[in-house]
């Protein structure tokens, strides 16, 4: 059987690791944009590039785990982490893409001539810019909370120790599974056995 004695630190750290990368990221849009400025088209092309990755190793996580048979381990846990962690990483692609829509926007009219209607479309794109750009960083951090959180209650008892605990002293958490019992011997029988000869 193998020894998966230490998978379960592996998956915190990836957890973990993952989180990171989504702190990361949210420290880089904050520092992008003020109350009064917002970040460049080549500045926020990088950052939804980024986020799409991220988003991207999110699906890749489950998907390696999802097609994993490995009798001694359940991924159960590590697979419930990472699909909770898309739904504010979805929400902050979301909200990014439609800053993005609108930073294009105001390229695009950056050096048209000014009128009423013009200047209040830009303000309102501006305006429409700041706040997707605060759920962005909003749903962020949710999104490292989340992969924080649920790497923080994946167990690590080793198997040997989860197999010598009571059922009701086993942790639900762990990734580890008991080994299957084998069955109890019973008598032996043989594949054919003559019918008994009476005497001649």
């Amino acid at each position: 059987m193998t020894d998966h004695t230490g998978r379960a630190g592996l998956e915190k750290d990836e957890l973990y690791a993952l989180a990171l990368e989504f702190e990361q990221l949210r420290t880089e849009v904050v520092r992008s944009y003020t109350h009064s400025t917002l970040p460049d088209l080549a500045t926020a092309s990088h950052h939804l590039g980024a986020l799409t990755g991220l988003v991207k190793d999110l699906s890749d996580e489950v998907l390696f785990r999802a097609t994993d048979s490995d009798p001694g381990l359940d991924f159960g846990p590590v697979i419930a982490a990472y699909t909770s962690a898309s739904a504010p990483a979805g929400r902050a692609m979301n909200n990014y893409t439609e800053a993005f829509e609108q930073l294009g926007f105001l390229r695009r009219y950056a050096e048209a001539p000014a009128s009423a209607n013009l200047l209040d479309a830009r303000q309102s794109a501006f305006d429409v810019t700041q706040d997707r750009l605060d759920l962005t960083v909003d749903s962020l951090q949710e999104t490292y909370i989340e992969l924080r959180r649920a790497a923080d209650r994946i167990d690590g008892t080793p198997p040997r120790v989860l197999a010598a605990l009571s059922r009701s002293a086993r942790p639900t958490n762990s990734i580890y599974r008991l080994p299957v019992e084998p069955p109890a011997p019973g008598p032996v029988r043989l594949a054919y056995t003559p019918a008994p000869r009476h005497g001649r």
